[in-house]
């Protein structure tokens, strides 16, 4: 699973190109002497927050029915629910409005935004190669809350949701009925939740206690899935396609729209 510390892949290509984006434009304007380096620097980050705002809303619309359903999950950006090219076309936008009437400014934040751009495109076709190569589904041996022994490999030729928990996990039993509910609406997808270093009473009890009806719970009492997808904390959510190919991954908390967001771009 591709990550920096506790960001995502994705979260760190948007930081890396706000970064280019921001140290071009003070580069450019210093070498024009109608205008000022910190000046540019300041247009470029309001263009971001400007452009971060409209993804986030464009995402919203975009997933409304479900966001509906559970308003506070609005606010919930962890999520990664975020419409990425509506973002960079309002930060163009807001940059043209904010820049217009002076030419020197305008091509040196406009110079500053194309390198960022430039950079987030480049970013992301090298993160996409890197996932062509990216880890099979681990074929572990588990055990179900019966103490059946299982392996994941049963699961091969669907695609597959594989989600990391444990009970004592606050985000993960928050976001707990998401998968129940996804369980109902795709039933072509093997949504496989693995608990991390409990008893099966454990298990059990928790799912017991918040009334949920879930299939595929598996139990890893050596917390082997983390350690063979290399994840850094609980809950994550690792998503492989009907060949075992690691395509996405969620680390924390995921709500509806981002979970079936990602169904759609990578199940169809």
């Amino acid at each position: 699973m591709i990550s920096v510390g506790p960001f995502s892949i994705q979260t760190v290509i948007v930081i890396l190109a706000v970064a280019v984006a921001w140290i071009v434009a003070r580069l450019l304007a210093r070498r024009l002497a109608d205008t000022s380096h910190k000046t540019a620097g300041g247009v470029v980050i309001d263009s971001v927050f400007w452009g971060l705002l409209a993804a986030r809303l464009a995402y919203i619309i975009q997933w409304w029915d479900e966001y509906r359903v559970k308003p506070a999950s609005m606010i919930a950006i962890g999520d990664g629910g975020f419409s990425w090219w509506v973002g960079v076309l309002v930060a163009i936008g807001f940059v043209w409005w904010r820049t217009r009437s002076i030419p020197a400014l305008h091509r040196s934040v406009q110079g500053g935004v194309l390198a960022g751009v430039v950079a987030w495109i480049v970013a992301g076709s090298v993160v996409a190669l890197m996932n062509r190569s990216a880890p099979p589904i681990p074929d572990l041996q588990l055990a179900t809350l019966d103490g059946q022994a299982v392996s994941l490999s049963a699961y091969a030729g669907q695609p597959v949701v594989l989600n990391l928990w444990a009970s004592w996990c606050p985000p993960c039993r928050r976001e707990m009925p998401v998968f129940e509910q996804a369980q109902t609406e795709f039933s072509d997808i093997a949504f496989v939740m693995i608990n991390q270093g409990e008893s099966a009473q454990q298990a059990q009890r928790f799912l017991d206690s918040e009334q949920l009806s879930l299939t595929d719970v598996l139990l890893d009492h050596a917390s082997q899935a983390m350690q063979s997808m290399n994840s850094r904390g609980l809950p994550t959510t690792l998503f492989f396609d009907a060949q075992g190919r690691l395509v996405d991954s969620h680390m924390g908390e995921i709500t509806m729209p981002s979970l079936k967001d990602k169904i759609s771009r990578h199940f169809n």
